[in-house]
């Protein structure tokens, strides 16, 4: 999929949208939702051009997203009480802004299966 930089977590990226930001180092970033589907809900989001999971192609980008979830569960006070952590990938999987980001929730009791 052909990556459009006009999505609105390259906005958020490039400063031009304004996002409640809880970790960032070089590789990644990491926002509060603005729409929560729990109490906890931060989306994680790569600082490279990568449309969905499919279209990811380095491995030691996906690692650093993936250190950053547990990092944030760490810094947050989340990890031994439980979180998800989900990643669309596609318009049936719901995925409705195409860069890629994983979204973290915590905060209450999850069911399974989700969705």
């Amino acid at each position: 999929m052909e990556y459009d930089d006009q999505n609105i977590f390259a906005k958020v990226l490039r400063g031009e949208i304004p996002a409640d930001v809880v970790y960032e180092n070089d590789h990644v970033m990491a926002f509060r939702d603005i729409e929560p589907q729990a109490p906890v809900h931060i989306l994680v989001i790569p600082k490279g051009p990568v449309p969905c999971l499919a279209d990811a192609r380095d491995g030691a980008a996906m690692g650093e997203l993936m250190l950053a979830v547990g990092e944030i569960a760490r810094q947050e006070g989340f990890e031994d009480d439980g979180f998800r952590v989900v990643i669309n990938n596609g318009v049936r999987a719901n995925q409705t802004v195409f860069h890629l980001h994983a979204h973290i929730l915590a905060g209450r009791d999850l069911t399974w299966p989700p969705g």
